[in-house]
């Protein structure tokens, strides 16, 4: 690490190497509530006309202990699973630092999923408990007697209101047809009851570091979902790598803005276990939409650390109220999840006077591994330079030999944040790691000072008779036509070239433009091969809910199209 080319553009008080505690993450959380036991932890807002209700961290402590408890009570053990199915919310910190006191293991799970989703996680996972929102009840029901699940613990987000807020509530979820009523029996129980009714005083367990604490489901490189198994030390020291890169964080006086999900491991280290780390007040948004919700929190809360993905600041900077709103705290932003274009970046920073910059990661390094200096060096197009004792290289695609600064190959990183492998997934694990280094799947280069550039998923790779095209060389430029908003490309079957390039085009609101116009721009910009011979015009893209393109759903679309003619 002392001989990496990237360390020399580290910023004053960011460490080369930084020491890692052999503690779990539920006394990473005791540490912070020795010292900052009524500060503030949590405040969840739902909703800019209800009241924002808030957790101390010693508040925190005590509903984590209570629900570990209750959990125990349930019979859950060291090393079960429990899947956790929520938005960001109070409940779901509770659950998550709650299940991993007993040294059971949570597994956390998108809640947009659909019930077969569901049933093929629950059943990978071997899960028997279940946390899910009141709202999720009814896809349980289409596939609880195909699963495991034998516990079913019910939240509403609701709980933490005062009368008649909760009321009030209940009333407009039942208008927009959101409301389900869950009746208890003797699988199902209702968490704010469950955290009433036992007290704060379960068994110890005995937590290593080396133990999985989080299994986090990827699509990886092969597209097929599997766990990677995130140990206590995994998480334990992303989050403090994070919090090194930040030595300006104050601890205690920090105001994090929580609107990319927890169940993402990016929110989880990002917002949580960072914020953690420097007790900071954490605002948790359930939903990012509208954008109003994400300017009034800005606003209100004055929040200094706002970690988010470009498609979501871009929302910001394409509001048409924006500049209605007070954003000049100098909040600190990283973003995450897909490449973040340079006309996003400019005309936030120039909006807001914050700075935001690029990071990477992966699910299976917990997930941090690269950063762009905050206040230092910034190249265009970059990821950044490998964060603290985190190790990065190129290799050849084939033979997997490092390669010189400036040449394409593959990504591979080392670090004490790298997964411990994928969950009953031994060969996946043995493809995936080798010697410690962690093959990403993601087609990079890196040039001579370290700053690393990654060009696009090997996977994602578009193959035209031959001549292999990356989707983000041309969605770049794509971005650069005046008229386009949002672009994503993508190979698709083509019987005489194998595939073909196409692209999926959001106009910017208000203008239009044709197929051959954008075709013809193209034309200015790339080789031959590389010109999307497809241009398809859409009103929105389709995105994860933690923002990032979902390119196969397109690709799936299409297939399904070419079959129906």
């Amino acid at each position: 690490m002392d001989e990496a080319p990237w360390i020399r553009f580290y910023e004053a008080g960011v460490p080369a190497t930084i020491p890692y505690p052999d503690v779990s993450l539920p006394e990473a959380l005791d540490r912070t509530v020795a010292r900052h036991p009524d500060k503030v932890a949590l405040r969840f807002f739902l909703d800019p006309r209800l009241p924002v209700p808030a957790l101390t961290y010693r508040q925190l402590q005590d509903r984590t202990l209570r629900f570990a408890t209750a959990l125990f009570q349930l019979g859950v053990r060291k090393g079960d699973r429990v899947a956790l199915m929520l938005p960001n919310c109070p409940q779901f910190v509770v659950a998550f630092y709650g299940t991993l006191r007993l040294g059971a293991i949570p597994v956390n799970t998108n809640p947009l999923y659909v019930s077969r989703e569901m049933r093929e996680q629950f059943e990978d996972s071997g899960c028997e408990t279940l946390v899910l929102l009141d709202q999720f009840f009814p896809r349980l029901r289409e596939i609880h007697a195909a699963t495991r699940v034998r516990r079913v613990i019910v939240v509403d987000v609701a709980d933490g209101l005062a009368w008649p807020f909760r009321l009030l509530l209940h009333v407009a979820q039942a208008r927009r047809g959101e409301r389900v009523r869950v009746r208890a029996d003797a699988d199902v129980h209702f968490f704010s009851d469950l955290v009433l009714r036992y007290p704060p005083t379960p068994p110890g367990a005995d937590l290593a570091p080396q133990d999985v604490a989080l299994l986090q489901y990827t699509g990886g490189t092969t597209g097929t979902p599997k766990a990677a198994m995130l140990t206590h030390r995994n998480l334990v020291a992303n989050g403090l790598q994070a919090a090194a890169w930040f030595p300006r964080a104050r601890d205690g006086q920090e105001v994090f803005l929580g609107a990319i999900p927890l169940f993402h491991v990016y929110g989880l280290t990002a917002v949580l276990l960072f914020g953690v780390a420097v007790a900071a007040e954490i605002v948790l948004l359930p939903r990012p939409r509208p954008v109003d919700v994400v300017l009034e929190a800005l606003q209100r809360f004055r929040v200094t650390l706002f970690p988010g993905v470009p498609t979501l600041y871009a929302a910001v900077n394409a509001h048409p109220r924006v500049k209605q709103y007070d954003l000049r705290n100098g909040a600190l932003c990283v973003s995450g999840a897909a490449p973040l274009p340079r006309e996003t970046w400019e005309q936030f920073e120039a909006l807001t006077g914050g700075r935001l910059v690029e990071g990477y990661g992966l699910t299976e390094t917990s997930p941090l591994t690269h950063c762009t200096p905050l206040f230092g060096e910034r190249r265009v197009g970059s990821i950044g330079v490998p964060m603290p004792d985190t190790e990065a290289r190129i290799v050849d695609l084939t033979t997997r030999e490092p390669l010189p600064p400036g040449q394409d190959g593959e990504l591979a990183v080392r670090g004490p944040q790298v997964m411990a492998g994928y969950w009953n997934r031994p060969e996946d694990t043995a493809a995936a790691l080798r010697d410690g280094w962690f093959l990403t799947g993601d087609i990079a280069h890196v040039d001579a000072d370290g700053f690393f550039y990654v060009v696009d998923r090997r996977k994602d790779m578009i193959d035209v008779s031959g001549f292999k095209v990356l989707p983000r060389e041309v969605e770049e430029v794509l971005y650069m036509h005046p008229k386009v908003l949002e672009a994503v490309v993508a190979g698709i079957p083509d019987a005489y070239r194998g595939e073909t390039v196409k692209a999926f085009v959001v106009l910017r609101p208000g203008q239009q433009a044709t197929a051959e116009q954008i075709v013809e721009f193209c034309r200015l910009h790339l080789a031959p091969f590389k010109i999307p011979r497809q241009v398809d015009f859409r009103s929105e893209l389709p995105k994860s809910m933690v923002g990032k393109y979902l390119r196969r759903v397109l690709v799936e679309e299409e297939k399904a199209r070419q079959t129906s003619a």
